[in-house]
């Protein structure tokens, strides 16, 4: 396979793959339902948490960053940490703990009942998020996995599962990229909404 052929083959994965997510009925109505639990959960005083490995990581700072930042709306700034960016405790508790704790280190830090952990794993599988959604689960903070369509051990322990219509790394985390904008276009339409509403009454 040359360059433009293998170009041309993997601009048609990602296609089919978004192709297939945009005509799955219970694949929009999930994205939507998760994006009113984040509302939920954010009007509560409650806070959005990522956490994932790699490119997965790259994913989680995007989302963060988005929601305290802004998506597409001008709002007031939504409380979300990545919990994949301070390089010091990253490296004190791989260090003492190992790279399994990585995580579920920080959620028992941070991390408060009613909370909702965003956990990204392409294969369902990485021994650090499957602690991290353990802890999650026994602290009370809502889980939402975003996982591909190979079955790991993620899938029977979130409270909601977005899976890529895919089994290929690069699609999957592209899926996950889409979905997670979607939802926060969603949340923050919602939380506008809900401000505008707060001003009349």
């Amino acid at each position: 396979m040359n360059p433009k052929e293998h170009l041309m083959h993997h601009l048609g994965e990602s296609s089919r793959c978004v192709s297939k997510m945009a005509s799955d009925p219970e694949l929009i109505a999930l994205l939507s339902e998760i994006a009113n639990e984040c509302v939920k959960r954010l009007n509560s005083g409650n806070k959005l948490l990522f956490a994932g490995n790699g490119g997965s990581a790259a994913d989680c700072q995007h989302m963060a960053g988005e929601y305290v930042g802004k998506f597409l709306f001008e709002r007031q700034g939504l409380a979300a940490i990545a919990l994949t960016t301070d390089s010091s405790i990253l490296t004190a508790v791989g260090n003492d703990y190992g790279y399994e704790t990585l995580f579920s280190r920080q959620i028992e830090a941070l991390g408060r009942s009613g909370d909702l952990l965003f956990a990204y794993s392409t294969s369902g599988n990485s021994k650090n998020i499957i602690k991290a959604v353990e802890t999650a689960a026994k602290m009370g903070i809502c889980v939402v996995g975003m996982t591909g369509m190979n079955e790991g051990k993620l899938d029977a322990m979130c409270d909601f599962l977005f899976k890529t219509p895919s089994i290929q790394t690069p699609q999957i985390q592209e899926g996950h990229l889409i979905a997670g904008h979607s939802i926060c276009t969603i949340v923050e339409q919602l939380i506008l909404n809900s401000q505008e509403k707060n001003k009349f009454d």
